[in-house]
């Protein structure tokens, strides 16, 4: 009796349409699917990875480019001016003949003169023999001052030189590296100037000597001629003896 109440009231509740909830369903898995949905998530991990790493990449690139352009703090240039004024105010101190083309001519000219008339006077002569003389000494003084100036330019040509190499050494930047260079090659070009310079005062020292040495033929001959002349001639003088 039991099992026939039992039979009927399974049949009246399927009758009725009674429906067990999902949690005591089967689940059914679709190991296709499935392996297709962690693929399709790995790709995705990995998509973002690769966005996570090239903003990275665009914010070390944007890093390296803010230290290109990133100045030097050092600054040679007051410096390498400073040694070439000095030695440039001691040409412009030059004594004798300056360093100008025009008075250098007109001053050459008069002083040098290839010949001299028969009516000059001796005071001329001395005179200009003075004024040779005077100008290859400032020559010689001048040449002296900018050697002495050159080389007391060098304890600080060795500074600037230590600071630029020491600079470059610690250059972040393109920008830097470039400016240290361009302060490196200033150095050279003012050291190549002041070699320049000394240069001129030597050779001008030389030339004013060299033109010295020759001008005192046209004298010497001037000299000569009023020696030989007939104004100038030696007489004899009988001597009274004692």
């Amino acid at each position: 009796m039991k099992k026939t109440f039992f039979l009927a009231l399974v049949l009246t509740v399927g009758s009725l349409g009674f429906v067990l909830p999902a949690s005591a369903q089967w689940v059914v898995v679709d190991p296709t699917n499935l392996v297709q949905n962690i693929m399709t998530a790995a790709n995705s991990i990995k998509q973002v990875a690769n966005q996570v790493q090239q903003l990275a990449n665009e914010a070390q690139m944007l890093e390296n480019e803010g230290k290109n352009l990133e100045n030097l703090r050092f600054n040679s240039f007051p410096s390498l001016l400073a040694a070439l004024n000095s030695t440039q105010l001691l040409l412009n101190q030059t004594q004798g003949i300056a360093l100008q083309l025009s008075q250098t001519q007109s001053v050459y000219s008069r002083a040098y003169p290839t010949s001299y008339g028969s009516t000059v006077s001796r005071a001329l002569l001395d005179a200009d023999a003075l004024e040779r003389w005077t100008d290859s000494h400032g020559a010689l003084g001048t040449t002296l001052a900018v050697q002495a100036q050159a080389a007391q330019n060098f304890p600080s040509d060795q500074n600037t030189l230590a600071n630029l190499v020491g600079q470059s050494q610690a250059a972040v930047g393109a920008l830097q590296a470039t400016q240290v260079t361009n302060q490196i090659l200033a150095l050279q070009i003012r050291l190549l100037m002041q070699g320049q310079q000394l240069k001129i005062t030597q050779d001008r020292a030389t030339a004013l000597e060299q033109a010295r040495a020759v001008e005192t033929d046209p004298r010497a001959i001037q000299l000569r001629q009023r020696f030989m002349s007939t104004t100038t001639r030696y007489t004899p003088q009988s001597l009274i003896g004692f």
